[in-house]
């Protein structure tokens, strides 16, 4: 595949696929071009017979993921017209067969840290960079899916002070399970990738489902997407978002 334009670039190494986010320029910021590149990457992924792991990274060492598109979102810089549903990555990764290993080489924030969040596992330099500021942009993010991996107390700490926290904090609270210096990252997701793929591809979907089923709840992840619904687009959410984005855009 062409690097030119490629929003996610997709490697295959073995029985390992590597989707790595290429939008450098925006810290790989979640537009709807490179989400909806996500998502087919994650399906030609399910599609192919010989996949049997999927690794997530970004490209170069500053980003994982720096969340959505904020100039997109915000309307200041407008995407492509909607067409369709919009596309969700994240609800991908929870509904796919495959296991789906997040390398975060750098900043994980927002709708960033959700798609991380989403992964079956977390990897993580040790200049990795986490924030949950969907308190501040008055809207809920994680609230559903944080809590399995580091209790209530914690998530509610994370995500209701909106602060940003580093790689170690992140692995003592279990957000993530290892820290590693950044030229070691990819070659430790590789390697746990390529064991968990020499194991049996039913057995890892079926733990995977099991797992889901005893920590995940469909149920707070309705009220979730329900509460974003109502609060998305109030005088209050609209003013905190454009004010959030000039600070960080300057636009």
């Amino acid at each position: 595949m062409s690097d030119e334009g490629t929003l996610v670039l997709e490697e295959r190494h073995g029985a390992v696929v590597v989707l790595t986010l290429n939008r450098p320029e925006r810290y790989h910021a979640l537009s709807r071009a490179l989400s909806e590149q996500l998502e087919a990457g994650i399906a030609r992924a399910e599609a192919d017979p010989e996949a049997r792991a999927i690794i997530i990274t970004g490209s170069g060492t500053k980003a994982f993921c720096a969340g959505g598109d904020m100039l997109e979102m915000s309307g200041v810089e407008p995407g492509a017209a909607p067409a369709g549903p919009p596309p969700n990555p994240t609800g991908r990764i929870g509904k796919s067969p495959l296991p789906v290993i997040a390398a975060i080489n750098g900043v994980c924030y927002g709708g960033g840290a959700r798609l991380a969040i989403a992964c079956d596992i977390r990897l993580a330099s040790e200049t990795a960079t986490f924030r949950l500021p969907g308190s501040e942009y008055g809207l809920v993010v994680a609230a559903a899916s944080l809590p399995r991996l580091v209790g209530a107390a914690k998530a509610k700490e994370l995500i209701f002070t909106a602060r940003k926290f580093d790689a170690a904090e992140a692995l003592a609270c279990g957000l993530v399970t290892g820290v590693y210096p950044q030229a070691e990252l990819m070659p430790a997701a590789m390697a746990m990738a390529e064991t968990i793929a020499g194991h049996s591809a039913a057995a890892i979907s079926a733990a995977k489902r099991v797992i889901d089923a005893a920590t995940l709840s469909d149920a707070a992840t309705a009220m979730e997407n329900e509460a974003n619904r109502t609060l998305r687009g109030s005088p209050e959410q609209v003013a905190r978002f454009r004010s959030a984005t000039q600070r960080v855009t300057g636009r």
